[in-house]
């Protein structure tokens, strides 16, 4: 019997049933909850810090954590206890962040921290779409003035109907998922990938998902009603209103307004922009230290970088609704130029630079071994990774200084989206067996990186020869929305990403979406404004395919010379052994003598790779013949290995020999077998027979007079006993025993 707290409610939300609980547990937490699908469970834990911090940001910390106790593991590795968070961890953190930020009051200062850990798991449901609704339901209860709630879900299409809650099994089935999160009637955030899906599935899809999540933010309305009819009502903190002296805005405003209004209407680049903006901060400054012997203008440089912002958003955002007009001067659809330079640097497998206005990724592509795939462990166990794509964001890229401290949830989560937007076009790995890994580097960034990755990161797998179903191109779209008027922007720079209301990120084939991201920065959209984006979306990426297209249509037809060959080998379980020997002696050996790298998979596929075409093919022959079963019946081609008074010892494939008897070696009847062979020569035999031990009988006159194997060997003097006649096996001690043949 399952443990339950206080207060519980339970919903059906696309016919699964969510349950929500408080009142037990955590109760010194702000706000505390724990989140029920089926047997999985997750709790999640809302905070605010006691008094404000002097920060112009909301201070917000969400962390999310897979504990291995909730399905009963102990973790892995050296450390048996969870250390830093692993790449999903660090992602679903994400998920929980980006709907919930917005909704902070303006001038949000108290440091606030949500916290979600997943206490069991059923390994049927992910945890991690749970905490979405858990953290908001968290911070309704405590006391931050947060203007939730927000309900999250994820929603698949399974052979071509929608699941909401799917398990894992159904995922593994689904050629759309989508994690959906928003309030009642208004969408917050999307992300998910797909099968190359049109974009009426996906709009089908978010109808779909806005209704269930409808239901999530009720139930959380019910809950919070029920807690505080117990008696737990929690007093809101509310930020104290930010108080800039008015002759200080005043001044700024006089000085920079009509600067800036200028400076957006003269079409000029990020630095030219940033330049004249800067310019004219730093002469009020100046202005501002002069007169701060006066009470008004106390303090009133420390005012200046908040006031210029705030002009700033009103200007360009006036810019686009009123006037109709781009701070760079594009249109709404169109598209920064692009350039695109193939093979920088030659020795690497696949490279490119794609260029898209001021956002410039470098890309590698690099083909290894299934040996080269990363293991992922996570808490429905672990898995191999084929394809991974890691995104590097250098401070040098917007010409700034800082340390290189290794990847932040930012690098983590521009590399994912980028990742599953290529991932659905690759093809299968029954027909291309390499690990697969993109790099980009972001050496110019003035918006839009991660979608310059994913273009980048399709074109460098062309170049590297990889079979891809189709180009993958990306676009990332933008919204002014405000008193009515709105305008959706195609391909949107730095300015328009920093001011305006959404970041909607869409990637695909010309057949469909693969890879998308939405983030809005106001409470909600409708679904309707999300189908114009859409739309201005496809007709941007069909733009680009058509860039991409005219520099490399179509993957290059043999692989990078600097690439590994790499070939593919099944062989029977049960020979696994004898491929790796005693102690890794076979194995090694091969790839000491041929200068290759060889996998072996459970199932007995072996991956030889290297670098040499003639080195892997000869380590494939090897490997091969080592695990080749000798057929009754068929003649090989093999060498004489030793020679007894009573036949020659025959090797027919690599460690496979069987005996050749003296009365088999010829049609004519012979005295000694050194009249026929010598050690070293090659002949044809049959083989006639395998014994259940595995030695094997073997025929040259089978060959030579077709029909007579049959004869029997006539008695001989100084022949060994009858039953020593089908003596063979393996040599080296892998088959029969070679007796004292040495």
């Amino acid at each position: 019997m399952s443990f339950n707290q206080k207060i519980s409610l339970q919903e059906t939300v696309g016919g699964k049933t969510i349950t929500l609980q408080t009142g037990t547990l955590a109760k010194q937490a702000g706000g505390a909850v724990t989140v029920h699908l089926d047997d999985t469970i997750v709790f999640c834990a809302a905070t605010v810090q006691k008094n404000p911090k002097d920060v112009m940001f909301v201070p917000l910390t969400s962390d999310y954590r897979e504990r291995a106790y909730a399905t009963g593991r102990v973790p892995g590795g050296f450390f048996k206890r969870e250390m830093r968070p692993r790449d999903k961890e660090t992602l679903t953190s994400r998920l929980i962040d980006r709907p919930i930020r917005p909704l902070f009051p303006e001038g949000w200062n108290f440091e606030t921290s949500v916290q979600s850990i997943v206490v069991q798991c059923d390994l049927k449901n992910d945890p991690d779409v749970l905490s979405i609704t858990g953290a908001s339901c968290a911070l309704m209860l405590s006391d931050a003035p947060w203007n939730g709630p927000v309900g999250g879900l994820r929603i698949c299409r399974v052979n071509g109907a929608f699941v909401i809650f799917p398990t894992w099994e159904e995922r593994a089935l689904a050629d759309l998922e989508l994690i959906v999160a928003g309030k009642k009637d208004a969408l917050l955030m999307v992300e998910g990938s797909a099968q190359e899906v049109s974009e009426e599935v996906f709009a089908e899809a978010l109808d779909l998902a806005q209704k269930e999540i409808n239901k999530l933010c009720d139930l959380q309305m019910k809950l919070l009603a029920q807690s505080e009819a117990s008696g737990r009502k929690v007093a809101k903190k509310y930020p104290k209103a930010i108080e800039i002296p008015a002759a200080v805005t005043a001044l700024v405003k006089q000085r920079c307004e009509e600067g800036i209004r200028k400076a957006l209407r003269a079409k000029l680049d990020k630095h030219g922009l940033d330049g004249q903006v800067d310019a004219l901060k730093d002469a009020v400054k100046k202005e501002l230290d002069e007169k701060k012997a006066d009470p008004a203008y106390l303090d009133g440089s420390k005012w200046v970088g908040k006031i210029v912002e705030d002009i700033l958003y009103t200007e360009s955002r006036a810019l686009t609704l009123d006037a109709k007009q781009r701070p760079d001067g594009r249109g709404f659809e169109e598209i920064r130029p692009i350039e695109i330079m193939m093979q920088p640097f030659a020795r690497l497998h696949g490279s490119v630079v794609f260029q898209r206005g001021q956002t410039q990724a470098f890309c590698s592509a690099t083909l290894g071994t299934p040996g080269d795939m990363q293991i992922m462990d996570v808490i429905e166990g672990e898995y191999k990774e084929r394809f991974m794509l890691h995104y590097n964001f250098p401070s040098f890229s917007v010409g700034e200084v800082r340390p290189e401290r290794g990847p932040g949830r930012r690098e983590i989560g521009h590399g994912a989206l980028a990742r599953r937007s290529i991932a659905a076009l690759l093809p299968p790995v029954d027909e291309f067996p390499y690990t697969l890994r993109i790099v980009s580097e972001i050496w110019e960034s003035n918006g839009s990186s991660s979608m310059a990755s994913v273009c980048g990161g399709s074109l460098a797998l062309f170049d590297a020869g990889v079979p891809m179903k189709a180009a993958c191109a990306g676009i990332a779209m933008g919204l002014v929305l405000e008193g009515g008027k709105y305008a959706v922007l195609t391909d949107i720079a730095g300015i328009e990403d920093h001011n305006g209301d959404m970041d909607f990120k869409v990637a695909g084939s010309r057949n469909g979406i693969t890879g998308f991201q939405m983030d809005m920065k106001i409470e909600g959209l409708s679904i309707s404004i999300m189908k114009e984006a859409l739309a201005q979306a496809k007709r941007g990426r069909l733009f680009i395919l058509d860039k991409m297209d005219a520099v490399l249509p179509e993957p290059r037809k043999e692989l990078s010379a600097n690439a590994p060959r790499l070939y593919r080998i099944k062989i029977p379980s049960d020979k696994i052994g004898a491929l790796i020997g005693p102690g890794g002696k076979n194995i090694r050996r091969i790839q000491e003598t041929y200068g290759v790298n060889i996998d072996v998979e459970d199932d007995g596929s072996v991956f030889v790779a290297g670098t040499d075409p003639i080195g892997c093919d000869q380590a494939k022959a090897e490997v091969e013949a080592l695990t080749l079963e000798a057929e009754i019946g068929k003649i090989y081609k093999g060498h004489v290995v030793s020679i007894k008074e009573f036949g020659a010892f025959i090797e027919i494939f690599p460690g496979k020999e069987g005996l050749l008897h003296i009365s088999q070696i010829d049609v004519k009847r012979i005295a000694r077998v050194e009249e026929v062979l010598k050690i070293g020569d090659e002949c044809d035999v049959k083989v006639l027979e395998i014994d259940g031990d595995g030695k094997i009988r073997l025929s040259r006159k089978a060959v030579l007079a077709p029909g007579s194997e049959n004869d029997t060997p006539g008695p001989r003097r100084d022949g060994p006993p009858r039953e020593h006649s089908g003596r063979g096996g393996d040599r080296g001690g892998r088959g029969g025993d070679r007796g004292g043949r040495r």
